[in-house]
């Protein structure tokens, strides 16, 4: 491999927001011309807590792949594929489940706090739990060296590094690259609520798609410092969602300064200091309208057309790594 290999991506379960762009997205615009770039619409993954409603993930395939392009991921760079039409990725999947425990993925972090988010408790379904190994395949099917994600990705990484390094020991092999994570330059973007995470399920948050009057309605009704009462008070900036935007979406930075040291001092009132984010989040926004618009102007089956392309450029590496791992585990038969 000439160049370093990044992986990462999404499941198909809505459009992406502000918080996807923070926590992954702004990296990959960043990399992808440096790695050879794979991205991933995860819609096996999805399936783990969707699979009663197919539709919705069908659906946000495309919706998902216009949206990296409107953020302004080059096509002639990266390497978009839908992860059902890999069956590489699930058979590598079936070979790293005996490589982690089952009480080691009930311990991950991630899996137990999505448990309780989607309300999963009574009622885990196994394709879920098999989650991180199925991400740990994910990554490693095409020896992707970098992984961007969000923080609280962190702990499927190290799976996805100990199942990697297990391998190659096992099977006396160096098949796998050891994957980095690489977190954004916020580690979570709390929602416009004031939750501790941006979340669909939540409805905390603004989309990359979200029109003008969203946009609008989400920030004038976002939290802010709960024991201000009046315009006078003194305020705290520190942990202030409206700041917290503010500061990562604004790029007055003399204008930020300005309504801190305000806010901090009860020289300026909430409604300002919303009207003027809003203003910064439509000056971020509007170029990645402009360029959904674009891509917009191609039929669901031109895109459909497109994506099946990249698709099988990737199934190509997919099947090569099979072969190598079949050949390490010695069941390569029709080798």
């Amino acid at each position: 491999m000439e160049r370093k290999r990044l992986l990462t991506g999404d499941r198909p379960t809505g459009p992406l927001h502000l918080g996807h762009y923070v926590g992954s997205l702004q990296n990959r615009l960043k990399l992808q011309s440096e790695y050879e770039t794979f991205i991933i619409i995860a819609d096996v993954q999805a399936l783990t807590d969707n699979y009663a409603n197919p539709d919705k993930v069908r659906a946000n395939v495309l919706e998902v792949y216009k949206d990296y392009y409107a953020v302004g991921l080059d096509f002639t760079k990266v390497h978009i594929f839908i992860q059902s039409l890999i069956p590489e990725i699930a058979e590598l999947t079936i070979f790293f489940t005996n490589l982690v425990s089952h009480a080691e993925v009930l311990r991950n972090p991630t899996v137990k706090t999505e448990i309780l988010e989607k309300d999963l408790t009574s009622r885990v379904p196994l394709g879920f739990v098999m989650y991180p190994v199925s991400q740990a395949a994910d990554i490693l099917f095409c020896k992707a060296n970098l992984v961007p994600v969000g923080q609280d990705q962190a702990p499927m990484i190290e799976i996805a590094k100990d199942i990697a390094l297990r391998f190659n020991k096992i099977y006396k092999t160096d098949i796998f690259p050891t994957p980095q994570a690489l977190f954004g330059n916020v580690s979570r973007l709390v929602g416009t609520d004031g939750n501790a995470k941006m979340s669909k399920s939540l409805g905390n948050v603004i989309n990359l798609n979200s029109t003008t009057e969203h946009v609008k309605k989400q920030v004038m009704s976002m939290y802010t410092d709960p024991t201000r009462i009046h315009t006078t008070d003194k305020g705290k900036v520190e942990s202030n969602p409206v700041f917290i935007y503010h500061n990562i979406f604004n790029d007055n930075s003399a204008e930020v300064k300005d309504l801190e040291d305000r806010y901090r001092e009860g020289k300026v009132g909430d409604k300002e200091v919303k009207e003027k984010l809003f203003l910064a989040l439509e000056k971020f926004l509007n170029p990645i309208r402009d360029r959904r618009a674009i891509i917009e102007k191609k039929s669901p089956q031109e895109l459909l057309a497109d994506l099946i392309e990249s698709t099988n450029y990737v199934r190509k590496i997919a099947k090569q790594t099979l072969i190598e791992v079949k050949e390490a585990m010695k069941i390569n038969y029709e080798g």
